[in-house]
């Protein structure tokens, strides 16, 4: 039997571990044992923070392992890539690893391949922010996903308040600050083997729009997308990954596209897209299983040639903030329960959500018929 190395525990990699036991691999877990859903799934935990390096290592050489690998999330790929450089399985470089999860030094290699881009400083203080930046801009850590510590501001003393904010949740506690881009939100899903890019998804966000954006919900196939466009964004990507180096494993591209068709890439992860848009959407809306492509890369076993040309559905995940949320989320139960095909509601909280962690829940549908799902979106 083969074995795996999964690293985290929640919710996104509990998926990852029962698609590895579903194909007969014997898992290993490492993530603190706070909120480790996975654990109960994983044939072996091992209580251990993500972060710490050297400590995994020293388990994983016991282990024999066949390969190493996680899902969505960000704050695992350094761990996940020095464990297989130091073993010699698959996966990115360390270069590539700085490069995907520095919001800086991402932005700096994707301009020197004239790849684009929002205006962006890297900043500690206001003093920092060039004058000649126009407002509005986004603040952001450079380190850090799921809004946090995200804001538009409109002036210096909105900019102040922010800094502090990007600063204080920022790991490293260095902090973005880029000219706002207008337009409509975008994901890409890949999927990437020895330097070979395959596209899988285009998938369209929903966010709670300025100060923080965070999302609300995800729909794929992205609709009033047309083929050349299709085919930029594509071409747009791959050369993208080309430069930040990822040779290995999933990767989710972030972009918006403006009212004349401009793409400008806001980030770029070398793994699987979260808000369960890689683990579930993308094998409603096109039948590919892509948490199964990520273990046979991790692997080193060769994945089919992929040619997704056409969606076998749309895949919707929505996600609960308020009451209203909840009001439509029964509405959506009441008429198209059929549809609903998995679902997780928190109690409704005074707490104020300020990003995607402190949602309140998720439902996930899968619709088929084009007149249902535009019946849908008009509830929601």
């Amino acid at each position: 039997m083969k074995k795996i190395i999964i690293i985290g525990a929640n919710e996104f990699q509990n998926k990852l571990v029962l698609k590895a036991k579903e194909k007969g691999l014997e898992t290993h877990v490492f993530a603190w044992e706070d909120g480790a859903i996975a654990k109960d799934n994983a044939d072996y935990f091992y209580p251990i923070s993500i972060v710490e390096k050297e400590k995994i290592l020293e388990e994983a050489r016991k282990i024999k392992a066949d390969g190493i690998c996680a899902i969505a999330t960000d704050l695992a790929m350094p761990t996940v890539n020095y464990i297989a450089e130091k073993l010699g399985f698959v996966g990115n470089s360390l270069e590539s690893t700085k490069l995907t999860t520095d919001k800086f030094e991402m932005r700096k290699a994707l301009i020197s391949e004239d790849l684009p881009c929002p205006k962006f400083k890297l900043v500690k203080c206001i003093e920092d922010v060039e004058k000649e930046m126009e407002y509005p801009l986004i603040v952001k850590p450079t380190d850090r996903s799921g809004s946090r510590g995200v804001t538009k501001v409109e002036n210096e003393i909105e900019l102040q308040k922010a800094l502090e904010i990007a600063i204080e949740v920022s790991f490293n506690e260095k902090v973005l600050v880029e000219e706002f881009v207008e337009g409509n939100e975008y994901s890409i899903e890949m999927i990437t083997q020895n330097g070979k890019h395959q596209f899988l998804q285009l998938t369209e966000k929903f966010t709670t729009g300025a100060p923080n954006f965070i999302e609300k919900g995800h729909l794929s196939p992205a609709r009033n997308i047309d083929v050349n466009l299709y085919r930029e964004i594509i071409d747009v990507i791959k050369k993208s990954l080309n430069c930040l180096k990822i040779k290995n494993g999933a990767s989710h591209s972030e972009i918006k596209i403006d009212s004349k068709n401009n793409i400008k890439i806001i980030e770029i992860g070398a793994r699987m897209g979260g808000d369960f848009i890689g683990s579930d959407m993308v094998k409603i809306s096109t039948g590919i299983d892509f948490t199964s492509l990520v273990i046979d890369v991790a692997l080193g076993e060769k994945i089919p040639e992929i040619n997704n040309k056409n969606y076998i559905s749309n895949a919707l995940v929505k996600f609960i903030f308020n009451a209203e949320d909840l009001k439509n989320q029964k509405k959506i139960e009441k008429y198209f329960s059929e549809l609903i095909v998995e679902k997780n509601i928190d109690v409704l909280g005074n707490e104020k959500i300020t990003d995607s962690s402190k949602r309140k829940g998720y439902y996930i549908l899968n619709i088929e018929d084009n007149i249902k799902l535009e019946k849908i979106l008009n509830i929601l």
